[in-house]
């Protein structure tokens, strides 16, 4: 058995019917060229031949219940994993476009996992238009955390159209670590005390750190700083209850398009990222008549996993940064989220990452006890939503000779916070994924078009 962590654990102990914990992966390929016409439906069939042979996919909760999941959450190895469950094939109507695509992952993202099975699934998407196919995968975030997931994706996909017998995603698990010399060995001694050593040392740096930055909160919420603190959103149309079905919308940019805008700007690309995630929902929110005087906040996952970690489970900080959707001023508005990103990045490069877990513990609590009792949607939120950018492959990437066009993320909307947008680069594009709550943002698809108006309205400026 292996002891689910702390902040894995909120992942299961939020899983209800409203709001499912899994996060998913689309990406879609073209056929190779001159592939014949049973080239997906062989694919499927060779691909299912392949036993789940590596964490997390081998993985199942050891006792399912919500009691359990909340008291006792352990990982066990499922010895008996029926493929057909996991593993899935489905058909758009020819020719099937991003639409059609959209409509199906949404509704496929909307329904929950299984928790008394191994909790993933696989779909094979066939039937898009211009010879393309898709696959969708979906993964309790317990297991899986967007670094954590992308690493993965990467070892199944190779740099060469020519390799193929290649394999599918319930084949590959973490990298096997270098092995540890042993605990009596003479080595294992001085590893074991030098460890202890750096713990005690580390410890102590991390409460002195955490105490830090925690005066550094209470004293910018105190005196108005640029430092944005939980609670300092409004209550919007994005923070009120939300039902189980889903909404899928999808976007995409050149890099060097951004990256330009960035450099003219004295901005980062993540900055822009903000702008033109807070300029369509502040357009959005004015079309729907529920723009607020106050600037909307955004939690912002930020990797804090060693380049040779990709294990599984989650590891991450968070900041929390303004989206300036209270400046009708494009320039204004980016201007005030490039403070608010900057102060929010000095707090937390003063911390060990030791600390920076601890620290967004505390940052996600009163978001978490909120979703676990209930208040979520009733109560001020502590941001508004979340936004994350993953860095992806930087180079074109294959399936067994069918090239990878595009990719997109999704995530989890949990009550109280309808929306959550997802950037992911890939050769030269950054993606933008759009998951919301289909009841509480009615054509939610039109936050890519409001973010292709921001684009251009700050080009123009520039000029």
């Amino acid at each position: 058995m292996k002891r689910v962590n702390l902040l894995d654990a909120t992942w299961l102990a939020m899983e209800s019917d409203q709001t499912p914990m899994h996060v998913g992966g689309l990406q879609i390929f073209r056929l190779p060229q001159g592939a014949p016409k049973t080239f997906l439906r062989d694919l499927f069939e060779e691909l299912k031949q392949h036993p789940v042979g590596a964490s997390p996919w081998n993985l199942k909760l050891s006792h399912a219940s919500f009691i359990g999941r909340l008291l006792t959450p352990e990982w066990v190895v499922d010895e008996d994993i029926d493929i057909d469950h996991h593993v899935r094939h489905s058909a758009l109507p020819y020719p099937g476009g991003e639409r059609q695509l959209g409509s199906l992952v949404s509704r496929l993202h909307s329904t929950e996992l299984d928790l008394q099975r191994p909790l993933w699934e696989w779909h094979l998407i066939e039937g898009l238009e211009n010879r393309r196919f898709a696959m969708y995968t979906k993964i309790h975030h317990s297991l899986v955390d967007g670094v954590g997931g992308m690493r993965m994706l990467q070892r199944i996909l190779s740099p060469d159209p020519n390799k193929r017998g290649m394999s599918p995603p319930w084949v590959v698990g973490p990298r096997k670590r270098h092995k540890k010399p042993s605990a009596l060995s003479p080595e294992g001694i001085r590893e074991r005390l030098r460890s202890t050593t750096e713990q005690i040392k580390g410890t102590a740096e991390a409460v002195q750190n955490l105490s830090s930055a925690v005066y550094r909160l209470i004293d910018s919420g105190l005196h108005h700083g640029n430092l944005v603190t939980p609670f300092q959103g409004p209550n919007s149309v994005l923070n009120k209850r939300i039902s189980h079905q889903r909404r899928v919308a999808t976007n995409q940019y050149s890099i060097r398009r951004l990256k330009t805008l960035a450099r003219k700007t004295d901005a980062t690309l993540n900055d822009i990222v903000l702008y033109l995630c807070g300029s369509a929902l502040r357009s959005y929110m004015q079309e729907h008549h529920a723009l607020e005087k106050q600037a909307l906040t955004a939690g912002i996952p930020v990797n804090i996993r060693a380049r040779d970690d990709d294990g599984i489970g989650t590891s991450l900080g968070i900041l929390i940064a303004s989206l300036g959707t209270s400046h009708a001023d494009p320039i204004e508005r980016l201007e005030a989220i490039k403070a608010s990103t900057r102060s929010a990045k000095d707090q937390l490069q003063q911390m060990p990452r030791s600390a920076i877990a601890n620290y967004t513990v505390m940052i996600m609590s009163p978001y978490i006890l909120e979703i676990l009792f209930g208040l979520g949607g009733r109560v001020r939120p502590g941001f508004n939503l979340i936004i994350s950018n993953v860095p992806g492959p930087e180079e074109a990437q294959y399936f067994n000779g069918a090239k990878m066009v595009d990719m997109y993320p999704l995530s989890i909307v949990v009550q109280g916070s309808a929306l959550n947008i997802t950037c992911v680069s890939y050769d030269g594009k950054l993606n933008f994924s759009y998951l919301g709550c289909r009841k509480s943002l009615p054509k939610m698809q039109k936050l890519a078009f409001y973010s292709d108006e921001a684009l251009k309205a700050l080009e123009e400026r520039l000029k």
